[in-house]
């Protein structure tokens, strides 16, 4: 099953993308248009995350991560593996590699690269995201690295894919900011923002397939 999966979900992600459409399902309320601006500013940093595939226990899993407590404004969200692109990368593929190696423990010697989804841009911290869609051969073992991972959520596909788990929200942001906002929950964590709008597309292909 699981590769059966791998291969048609690699030959749909070279077809068209759902993009915006399927971001906006789980887009916040507030400011939602600065998203979707014909073009993000120039002054927009480029990053790569990695949405991993991998089976055990005949499921599919891929891993998110609670981020830390720190002064910033991603504080204490769930992610992606992935950051920012350093000047030695030759491309986002290698920065969302490079970030999951460096953040959890994966070589990239472990992923086979499926392709990738739509570009996102991040106001709050002025990120154009690019979400790239890999999978392992085998179960993971993972080895985070505590200054940047609080804990690993092992999310399943089955729990992505049941609408039970998009659910609405309020939350109050570090600037006293009440946002209503949809998200996903995974295994009781609040699954939020650019993090549920690239779950968003990707849930919206896996549908199309599995």
């Amino acid at each position: 099953m699981f590769y059966s999966f791998i291969e048609k979900l690699e030959e749909r992600l070279k077809a068209p993308l759902p993009g915006e459409v399927a971001q906006r399902k789980m887009a916040p309320l507030f400011k939602i248009e600065d998203r979707f601006k014909l073009s993000s500013p120039k002054s927009a940093r480029r990053g790569g995350v990695l949405l991993l595939l991998y089976p055990e226990q005949e499921k599919i899993f891929f891993p998110l991560m609670l981020r830390p407590s720190y002064p910033g404004v991603h504080s204490d969200q769930v992610s992606l593996p992935g950051g920012k692109v350093e000047k030695y990368d030759k491309n986002l593929i290698q920065t969302a590699l490079r970030e999951t190696h460096e953040e959890i423990g994966v070589d990239p010697s472990q992923v086979t690269i499926l392709g990738e989804l739509t570009d996102l841009y991040i106001p709050a911290s002025n990120f154009l995201v690019r979400p790239v869609v890999g999978f392992a051969r085998h179960s993971l073992s993972f080895q985070p690295d505590p200054k940047e991972v609080k804990k690993i959520i092992k999310a399943t596909l089955i729990d992505l894919l049941d609408d039970s788990k998009m659910k609405q929200t309020q939350l109050e942001l570090t600037n006293k900011l009440i946002l209503d906002t949809p998200y996903f929950d995974v295994k009781q964590h609040v699954v939020w923002g650019a993090t549920a709008m690239i779950l968003s597309e990707f849930k919206t292909i896996v549908k199309e397939i599995f």
